[in-house]
C-alpha cells in the first residue's frame, strides 16, 4: 500500500490539533460530570468531527476517510477502557493520519 507522507503528516497534524482544541473547548463548556455520564458520546463526536474537518482540509473523500476514522478509533476506545486514554488518542492519530495518507495516494494515482 502506498502511502502519501507529506498527506499523513498534515493530516495528522489537523486531527491532533482538532482534538485537542474540541477537548479543551468541551473541557472548559461542560462539567466532570458530564463526562462521566455521557464522555461515551461526547469523545466519538469529536472524533469524528475533527477527522470530518481533517478530510475536508485534505481534500479526501468523506465516506472512506470516515471509515478510518471508526477504524483508527478503535484503539483509542481500548485504551480508554484500560485507563490510557491519551494514549489511545495519540495511537488513533498515527493511525488515521496514515489512512488519510493511503487515500491520499489512492486518489493522485487514479
Amino acid at each position: 500500500m502506498k502511502i502519501n507522507a507529506a498527506a499523513a503528516l498534515r493530516a495528522g497534524l489537523i486531527q491532533l490539533v482538532g482534538v485537542a482544541v474540541l477537548a479543551l473547548i468541551s473541557g472548559l463548556l461542560l462539567g466532570h460530570a458530564v463526562f462521566e455520564s455521557i464522555g461515551w458520546l461526547i469523545g466519538p463526536l469529536a472524533w469524528m468531527v475533527a477527522s470530518t474537518i481533517t478530510a475536508l482540509s485534505g481534500q479526501l473523500p468523506l465516506p472512506p476517510a470516515w471509515l478510518g476514522a471508526v477504524l483508527a478509533g478503535i484503539p483509542s476506545a481500548i485504551a480508554t477502557l484500560i485507563g490510557a486514554h491519551w494514549l489511545g488518542a495519540l495511537i488513533a492519530i498515527v493511525c488515521f493520519a496514515l489512512w488519510c495518507g493511503a487515500l491520499a495516494a489512492r486518489r493522485i494515482s487514479s
